[in-house]
């Protein structure tokens, strides 16, 4: 039984690319197949997608976390995008003959060794205990209003008596989660305050829609508007319906959409008939979708064409 888990952690850098190809290379060393991955400037950030045996996932995540805390110091860091951490949020998926309460575990088992590494770990999601809690939290002042010390009400999960975070890497928060969609739409003929209102409207939190986080970010390399999302539930919350929201809201302030874009890999429920082109992306091939990769990494590692050994029944 093949057995396969995803994971789809956020490194805080976008700029060097150099650095962020040898990091790709570290996790793709552990025999893991590395799905995709691509940084950002003005976000600062990148995001590298990957699967594996549960066990090799997990190798491959301790490998990235050690890279990130040796290579990326967060005392340097600017960017729009909201971070804690050097390797900033960690989430465990389970996919093909894999449970949640694998992921669960096995974000546990990370977690306490990032840990000992001297990287204080808060744990989200289905991961953290009760289950449920949420990246917005942790997250809330960023890296620079944790330098003093962490608050009462919110100390690290690992490890145990930690009173402050790593002095260049922060904190990592590890969770476990189903498939989500992370994507952003480009605005224009609006401005910050237009795509921050907009956001605000359309996310769970305002009365929006279920499992939407959303925020309105100006980029300034670019100089482009742009709201960027996750969205929890992509089977339950239609990608259409959201954009179609975006697109009202945006035009009621005399703008328009003119691009989405998909970071990391495509749900199934974004690529139905017709949908691709109504949402304006340019450059979601077959390579992008999770279900159909997936299902290339099983029928190989089936057929023994790759050296990704199964884990022991």
């Amino acid at each position: 039984m093949v057995r396969v888990m995803e994971a789809v952690p956020n490194f805080s850098e976008g700029r060097d690319l150099a650095k962020v190809r040898a990091l790709v290379d570290v996790i793709a060393a552990e025999k893991v197949d590395v799905l995709d991955w691509s940084a950002d400037a003005d976000h600062h950030r990148c995001v590298i997608t990957y699967v594996g045996d549960p066990p090799l996932v997990e190798a491959a995540s301790l490998a990235a976390a050690r890279f990130a805390m040796e290579h990326f110091d967060l005392r340097e860091h600017r960017g729009v995008h909201p971070r804690v951490g050097a390797l900033d949020v960690l989430p465990f998926v389970p996919l093909d003959n894999v449970r949640m309460e694998d992921a669960v575990a096995s974000a546990r088992r990370v977690g306490e060794r990032i840990g000992r590494m001297g990287v204080p770990v808060f744990y989200y999601g289905r991961a953290s205990d009760p289950p449920g809690r949420r990246l917005s939290t942790l997250r809330k002042g960023g890296f620079e209003g944790l330098q003093r010390s962490f608050s009462a009400g919110l100390m690290p999960d690992e490890p145990p008596g930690a009173d402050r975070p790593h002095p260049s890497a922060g904190v990592t928060c590890v969770g476990a989660r189903e498939v989500l969609l992370a994507w952003n739409v480009y605005l224009e003929g609006v401005g910050l305050a237009d795509a921050r209102a907009i956001a605000a409207k359309i996310r769970e939190a305002g009365g929006g829609f279920h499992g939407l986080r959303a925020l309105g970010l100006h980029l300034p390399g670019c100089d482009r508007v742009q709201i960027s999302m996750n969205l929890e539930d992509p089977a339950r919350t239609s990608p259409l319906a959201v954009f179609e929201a975006i697109e009202r809201e945006t035009a009621e302030r005399g703008g328009c959409v003119v691009e989405t874009e998909v970071i990391g890999m495509a749900p199934d429920a974004l690529v139905h008939p017709g949908g691709v082109n109504r949402l304006l992306l340019p450059d979601l091939g077959p390579a992008r979708v999770l279900s159909r990769r997936v299902a290339q990494h099983v029928s190989e590692r089936s057929s023994g064409r790759t050296d990704i050994p199964d884990s022991a029944e």
